[in-house]
């Protein structure tokens, strides 16, 4: 039998097939209607089928999932009224992360992995500025300097600007003006905090991917509640993550259960003020990340938050209560009813409007990937702790974690700033753009140790492996890293 994880009972018990579960969700309810205790429900059993999770935790409750919960009556009952024979209080292995570094292990991301077209994004650059940033990152990628922080960045663009005069015919006009207004952008980025997110040791996949020693999937969870309140940023490090994840996990066939299942929570914020040319590429990565056996499920209070054509590839979804008070809350009632496969003995329009907390509509995926009819469904209790975590037992999960010290201590190696610093003319000569020091007029040139990219690669084996990589791609995983240049704005790894 495949797995699968019970969501919860109405006519018939409700479960999400494991061989479905990369077919993309939502949990879509009004706030205090029981989106993240579904959340936390569903992470759990991704974790019980031996899933990894990521999801963002807004205001501090699903940390809770660290923690065995509290035998309450009110559970018990809720677990034998759904069906859940052998209920009891069980906590899942969970990991902490934090962009800031202070409630998880940071998570970090080079300002090369981010790329242009999202670093545009997350300073809010005009098109002219996005377009001197793009020239930039072109300019930096022929030199072969290495764009790790932001402080590289910021003496890329003045080199270039006070350079301008002789770039300009290899790669056109640079206005010295949208210069100034990027590099007051990335200052008040500092200033905000931000700047803790790029660096090294960047996130490595490969500890998304963990199991632990049972089988288990682990839990990861995104501490968000200081970084939902910079919402540019925000956004774009799940929109980062989602990207990192779909260039470098390999295709995957049909499989009985996902790779990896990510959870965005405020998932709006992924498509506010997004320009129409990143919301098409996010569409489509979106659809086209199944493939690598990553499900993608988005928590929102309104299914009208996400674009129509994201919104039409969520094969599973859960909706708790809305309220109908505005026009806008009635259109959503109409939207969400119109998107189940309807049930003859259900006003599912009628039923959004009255369904209590803890209950929700559901429809999943069936056998064949055919969509389940609606059902009014009790959504079962969580074994783990509904609430938050104390400082003492975050710092206690932390500091017994397999991550700890791998991500802690930040590293400034060699880079674009560097290089540029120690070239008194500001000059990349052409030996040291092919990686050679300074030498004697005449004097034969040593050759530089191996230089190493952020997995411990030598930039040889890095070469030979993308060659063999190359041979074994097929056409439509070529297709699929051209769409991600796209969205990445053609960035380069060094």
């Amino acid at each position: 039998m495949h797995p699968r994880i019970l969501v919860g009972k109405g006519e018939t018990p409700q479960l999400i097939l494991g061989a479905y579960a990369n077919r993309h969700g939502l949990i879509a309810g009004a706030t205090g209607t029981g989106k993240t205790v579904t959340l936390q429900v569903l992470a759990e059993g991704f974790s019980d089928i031996g899933v990894p999770v990521f999801a963002t935790d807004i205001k501090g409750d699903l940390a809770g999932i660290a923690m065995p919960g509290e035998p309450h009556p009110k559970l018990i009952e809720r677990a034998r009224q759904v069906g859940v024979e052998a209920y009891g209080p069980a906590a899942c292995p969970a990991a902490f992360w934090d962009v800031f570094g202070q409630a998880g292990h940071p998570l970090r991301a080079t300002v090369s992995d981010l790329g242009p077209l999202l670093l545009s994004r997350l300073l809010d650059l005009s098109d002219a500025q996005a377009a001197v940033l793009h020239l930039v990152f072109k300019y930096a990628d022929d030199q072969g300097l290495l764009l790790l922080d932001l402080k590289d960045l910021r003496a890329v663009l003045s080199h270039v600007a006070v350079h301008a005069k002789t770039l300009g015919a290899d790669y056109g006009l640079v206005s010295g003006a949208s210069v100034g207004a990027i590099q007051r952008a990335l200052l008040q980025l500092e200033q905000d905090g931000a700047a803790a997110f790029f660096g090294e040791p960047a996130l490595d996949l490969h500890d998304l991917l963990r199991t632990d020693a049972a089988g288990r999937g682990i839990v990861h969870v995104l501490a968000a509640d200081r970084l939902f309140h910079a919402p540019r940023l925000y956004a774009t490090v799940l929109l980062w993550l989602l990207s990192e994840l779909f260039e470098n996990l390999p295709e995957r066939g049909d499989a009985d259960k996902p790779r990896l299942v990510l959870f965005f929570d405020e998932a709006h914020l992924l498509f506010k003020d997004t320009p129409k040319v990143l919301v098409d590429k996010i569409e489509q990565v979106v659809r086209l990340i199944r493939s690598k056996g990553v499900g993608v499920y988005f928590v929102t209070q309104h299914p009208l938050d996400l674009p129509d054509a994201v919104l039409g590839q969520l094969g599973n979804r859960i909706q708790h209560a809305l309220r109908a008070f505005t026009p806008r809350d009635q259109k959503a009632v109409r939207t969400a009813a119109e998107t189940f496969r309807a049930n003859p003995a259900l006003d599912v329009a009628s039923v959004i409007t009255e369904l209590g907390v803890g209950e929700a509509l559901v429809s999943t995926l069936q056998e064949g990937g055919v969509p389940g009819v609606v059902e009014r469904t009790r959504i079962r209790p969580p074994r783990s702790r509904i609430g938050a975590l104390t400082a003492e037992e975050r710092s206690a999960i932390l500091a017994r974690s397999p991550l700890a010290g791998r991500y802690e201590t930040a590293i400034d190696r060699v880079s674009a700033y560097e290089r540029l610093q120690a070239s008194p003319a500001g000059e990349v000569s052409g030996a040291d753009r092919n990686g050679w020091g300074g030498q004697a007029q005449g004097a034969r040139p040593a050759p530089a140790p191996a230089r190493r990219d952020r997995r411990g690669d030598t930039l040889l084996e890095t070469a030979v492996k993308s060659a063999a990589r190359s041979v074994a791609t097929s056409l439509g995983r070529e297709l699929g890293r051209q769409i991600l240049r796209g969205l990445l704005g053609g960035r380069s790894r060094r």
